[in-house]
């Protein structure tokens, strides 16, 4: 079958789910990602050994039969609380970046429409959130209050609000400023009629791209807070949790302190590659 130029450039293709296709580098990243979104939601009924059960005698054991990553730094298996790790790292990454883009692009929508002192107010507050660095903030509210799920969820969103409220705000005023918007306000219709039907279905594909950059920050964020100690605490941990505890491995080559970091490579390397993979008519669908 011949596609014309403008289907191949856009990413369409005729007889596939939606219209669109993939090429082999996002169908990859989407690949990786899906099955760490399954071990994040199976982790528990798959894990070889319980995660707290120390089996090994040597501490830092190579890779075997019985331990495929080896062990840690007490005997425990890699391979266990590497997939049960995924369930923190990408469960409290997606909720945070969920809360955030949401947050941020209905404010923004509706700054955007409602202008005035709504959208300077707004504005103003955000960015003042924004100019502080996000690891001191965050340092600053897991150090004061603590380091629960909740309070880490919480304060990954609020830090990346100001930027998705900014992007989508921006979206907005260009989409606010077209014809068919003063059309639709001649005729009467109310603002959340606009945000809704209007301008929500014009930026939804930038603002999806959007979410998976996010999403790398917030996964990048928590492990380097769960490094330092102040993510997520024993007995349970994240990536960058089981990068901390076993960093005294690292002289020694140690399988237990190189396997977390791969799987955050590979989590955030394959959102890229989604991302910058992603059909053209999504990725830049907008208003012409």
């Amino acid at each position: 079958m011949t596609m014309t130029s403008s289907e191949t450039t856009s990413g369409r293709l005729s007889g596939t789910p939606f219209g669109y296709r993939f090429n082999i580098v996002g169908a990859i990243g989407f690949t990786v990602i899906f099955l760490w979104a399954l071990v994040a939601i199976f982790a528990p009924w798959v894990i070889p050994y319980p995660v707290g059960e120390i089996i090994d005698l040597d501490y830092f054991g190579p890779m075997s039969r019985e331990l495929w990553l080896g062990s840690d730094y007490l005997g425990r298996d890699m391979l266990s609380r590497i997939l049960m790790g995924a369930r923190y790292t990408v469960g409290i990454s997606l909720a945070a970046v969920t809360i955030a883009c949401f947050s941020g692009v209905v404010l923004g929508m509706i700054a955007a429409v409602a202008g005035g002192w709504l959208d300077t107010i707004l504005s103003r507050f955000l960015d003042a959130l924004n100019s502080i660095p996000s690891k001191l903030f965050g340092l600053v509210v897991v150090a004061a209050v603590g380091s629960s799920v909740p309070v880490l969820i919480l304060t990954l969103s609020v830090i990346y609000i100001p930027g998705a409220y900014r992007f989508a705000r921006a979206l907005a005023v260009n989409i606010n400023a077209m014809d068919f918007i003063t059309v639709a306000r001649i005729r009467g219709e109310s603002t959340l009629y606009l945000i809704r039907s209007e301008i929500l279905p014009n930026i939804v594909g930038p603002v999806l791209a959007d979410l998976g950059i996010r999403f790398v920050f917030i996964v990048l964020l928590l492990s380097g807070l769960s490094f330092l100690g102040l993510g997520v605490q024993p007995p349970y941990a994240d990536w960058g949790a089981l990068v901390r505890e076993n960093i005294g491995g690292l002289p020694f080559g140690a399988p237990a302190v190189m396997f977390p970091s791969l799987a955050i490579a590979s989590l955030t390397i394959s959102v890229n590659l989604l991302i910058d993979n992603l059909p053209q008519k999504i990725r830049d669908r907008s208003v012409s």
